[in-house]
């Protein structure tokens, strides 16, 4: 994993290699910090509490975007704090916690699956810490219960597993209308004031005018593939196998 990087005034980011995963940290008074998705190897997330203890910060909090198994993880050198999801989204990973520990097992053995997935659901429009101000941002494109979280102070966009721009938009298959749902979630996010910052759950920050490219590429990927335009399949982004098994399984999905 890449050391933390200050990419916007107390947000810090760091990226795994694998699958270009992002773990973010916000920074509060005193000690105290948020942390959101960390991840991925076991060595990864220890590596990056080892990095928060070196800087004298002291996690009091975390957030998980969304029930993926990438997305849940913890360890107890990050300390034994409540981390917070949507309810929809803590949920979700009770009810499917043995198809998680599946995923987990098979692609990143070796976490601590007592911590697991052990998330807290939080019926709020904000995370309760005494740091920057973290609205939550809750719709069910990607995944039921996704919850963004926008710093307005920092004016970064944490999008969760959404405005990536190596991965095309991944459809929740559990929605009776999964584009129209996507489509949805992405106006959420396009609500939102003043984005200067963009941190994905995989790929690369970027800035307010990335912000707004990649709201329109995903939305020009959704109109294609709902229209079952061979431009779809043809988007930059799709550039390995799984995602091109992906954008077919999209395909059948929706043209069966």
């Amino acid at each position: 994993m890449r050391p933390l990087t200050e990419v916007a005034p107390g947000v810090l980011v760091a990226t795994a290699e694998k699958y270009t995963t992002t773990s973010t940290v916000i920074v509060g008074p005193g000690a105290a910090c948020l942390v959101v998705d960390p991840a991925l190897m076991p060595a990864e997330v220890a590596g990056l509490a080892a990095e928060l203890a070196a800087r004298g910060l002291q996690p009091v909090a975390g957030w998980s975007t969304h029930p993926h198994w990438d997305h849940v993880l913890w360890s107890a050198e990050l300390g034994d704090v409540p981390r917070y999801a949507t309810p929809r989204a803590a949920q979700t990973a009770e009810h499917e916690r043995d198809g998680l520990i599946e995923g987990v097992t098979e692609s990143a053995p070796g976490h601590d699956l007592e911590l697991f997935a052990r998330l807290t659901p939080l019926p709020a429009d904000h995370v309760p810490w005494e740091g920057p101000v973290a609205q939550i941002l809750a719709h069910d494109a990607h995944e039921a219960g996704h919850g963004a979280l926008f710093i307005s102070g920092a004016g970064t966009l944490l999008a969760g597993d959404m405005l990536s721009d190596l991965e095309i938009p991944l459809l929740y298959e559990g929605s009776p209308d999964p584009v129209g749902q996507y489509r949805a979630g992405l106006d959420l996010l396009a609500g939102v004031q003043d984005v200067r910052v963009l941190v994905p759950g995989h790929g690369h920050v970027g800035d307010g005018a990335e912000f707004r490219r990649r709201l329109d590429a995903d939305r020009r990927y959704l109109d294609a593939l709902e229209r079952g335009a061979p431009a779809a399949g043809q988007d930059e982004r799709i550039g390995n196998d799984w995602l091109r098994a992906e954008h077919d399984r999209q395909f059948r999905l929706l043209h069966r």
